[in-house]
């Protein structure tokens, strides 16, 4: 739409570069193209704008086959407005001099032209084909006899609209009958997704069965390595028995030697000690032989020596020293009583 902008009594239109406008005044054109930029009295103006891009139309229409089946048709046309002065002629492309909007709904007009002008030669196509064909190579005809109706209709000629493509996207029955439709070819797609899930299930049966069968193997094979295994484990717990059969067997002799050794040691310690013990005996005796004559030999230098002392001492110092020596000998007396008369013949003895 076109901007508008005030300014007192004055407006400035400023338009874009895909609209044409028509500025014209008292029924003269003062002005007419695309992308206008222009200042006028909206009391005396009238303006027309034409937009001249591509403009997509899309259509949806129902028709009828040879063999009776309702369609649905769905297309899209691309036109624009080629000679946008012949456009504003025919249709009512004015705008408001105020506000720069349009006054009517010139592009639904020219929506509903094109929508019955492309229906028509649809129609005829489709009466003429049944419906399968209708529905697998239909669209190419459709398309074709839409686009030319549309290029050689003089009308549009006349209100300057050009129709740049016509394109037909689909072609579609009822939904009950396009299911119908589609069973076959769902039957026909089930049953090869049957073969192919039988021709899985045989697949899978057959891996299972191979994975079977290597496992099965895989089991033999660790039975006769465990067989393996432990006959080798017998033939190293036998050669462990006999090693140490042969250790202890070498042990027990280095034992016996060792003891015999010992024993042969210990007689000649044994012969040995008692030969010293026998040695040292024999010196003890000569020693305490010797010892003894020593010891006779003193005391009876002693004893000579005493004797000796003894012979020239008088005999009443004999006397006494017997006494001395009889009453070392005597036990210990705690009272004794002398009487006279024991006195009188000790005196008397004496005196002898």
């Amino acid at each position: 739409m076109a901007d508008v902008t005030r300014r007192l009594h004055l407006r400035h239109l400023r338009g874009a570069p895909t609209s044409w406008v028509s500025h014209t005044v008292k029924g003269r054109e003062k002005r007419s193209g695309t992308g206008l930029s222009f200042w006028y009295r909206p009391l005396t103006a009238v303006l027309s704008e034409v937009p001249v891009d591509d403009r997509e139309l899309p259509l949806l229409f129902h028709a009828r086959t040879e063999d009776f089946a309702d369609v649905t048709v769905q297309a899209t046309v691309t036109y624009r407005f080629s000679d946008p002065s012949a456009a504003a002629g025919r249709l009512d492309f004015s705008i408001d001099p105020y506000k720069g909007r349009w006054r009517g709904q010139p592009l639904d007009q020219v929506a509903t032209l094109l929508a019955e002008l492309a229906q028509q030669p649809a129609l005829d196509v489709l009466a003429r084909l049944p419906l399968a064909e209708a529905l697998t190579t239909g669209i190419a005809p459709v398309r074709q006899s839409v686009a030319d109706a549309l290029a050689s209709d003089p009308r549009l000629v006349e209100t300057g609209v050009s129709v740049v493509s016509a394109r037909v996207v689909a072609i579609r029955p009822e939904p009950d009958l396009e299911r119908a439709l589609q069973t076959p070819t769902r039957e026909q797609v089930q049953q090869d997704a049957d073969k192919a899930t039988y021709a899985r299930r045989a697949h899978a049966v057959q891996q299972e069965r191979q994975i079977a069968e290597n496992e099965l193997q895989s089991k033999i094979e660790l039975a006769r390595r465990q067989q393996e295994l432990v006959e080798q484990h017998g033939a190293n717990t036998r050669r462990e028995a006999e090693l140490d059969a042969e250790t202890q067997l070498v042990a027990a002799k280095a034992d016996a030697d060792r003891k015999e050794v010992a024993s042969i040691a210990a007689t000649e310690r044994a012969r040995r000690a008692a030969a010293g013990e026998a040695e040292a005996t024999r010196v003890r005796d000569e020693a305490r032989a010797a010892g003894a004559r020593l010891v006779g030999l003193a005391e009876a230098e002693a004893e000579a020596a005493r004797m000796a002392t003894y012979r020239d001492l008088p005999p009443a110092v004999l006397q006494a020293l017997a006494l001395r020596e009889l009453a070392g000998q005597l036990p210990q007396i705690n009272e004794l009583t002398v009487t006279p008369d024991v006195l009188t013949k000790l005196a008397g003895r004496l005196g002898k």
